[in-house]
């Protein structure tokens, strides 16, 4: 097993992407708010590396605001095909402007229109409301430049510990954990 985690985590999502899953990035992402409430849901990763694990979304959006009243979370990746999981926990900070830009720009046209039109978790009367307002955007931009809206942005998670889990039988699973000391990585061994 490589002594690199980066390495090991981008070895093990290339076998997701090439095993047939439909979404080899979805991951769950665990956070809580300022006062200990726990969340998790389903993110796409879209991009990661030594810098850290970047996932992007509407910053009114009750998982912006759990990573803003309380910059910690984790990310966990469950492969079934594969038997594999991997598990991402640390520190989270905002991507800057340039980078949040360069990625809202090279997602589909209809995403920029749906960043635009949906109020992201917050109530909505009929399923028309968000009809109107992707025809309210489509017309707005018309087939000019959409920019990215000001509460639409990214996050990276800056990795304190990464843990690597593969199934074998009788429960005599593989577990190795990576943690961050100082600029290197220390790698242990984990009882199932």
């Amino acid at each position: 097993m490589s002594s690199d985690p980066f390495n090991l985590f981008a070895r093990c999502l290339t076998k997701a992407r090439n095993c047939g899953l439909a979404e080899p990035t979805a991951c769950a992402l665990a956070t809580a708010s300022a006062d200990g409430r726990p969340s998790c849901r389903m993110v796409l990763l879209k991009d990661h590396g030594p810098d850290g694990f970047v996932i992007y979304t509407n910053l009114d959006s009750p998982k912006a605001q759990d990573l803003k009243e309380n910059p910690r979370a984790e990310l966990c990746f469950y492969w079934m095909p594969l038997k594999r999981q991997v598990r991402i926990h640390g520190t989270v900070k905002p991507v800057d402007e340039a980078t949040a830009d360069a990625y809202f720009a090279s997602r589909p046209r209809l995403s920029r229109i749906g960043a635009w039109a949906s109020r992201q978790s917050q109530p909505m009367k009929t399923a028309l409301e968000l009809e109107k307002n992707v025809v309210a955007v489509t017309a707005r931009y018309g087939f000019g430049k959409i920019p990215r809206p000001e509460n639409w942005s990214g996050f990276r998670l800056l990795p304190e510990s990464i843990e690597f889990w593969v199934e074998k039988p009788f429960r005599q699973h593989h577990r190795v954990i990576f943690r961050r000391e100082g600029e290197g990585w220390i790698k242990e061994r984990l009882f199932p």
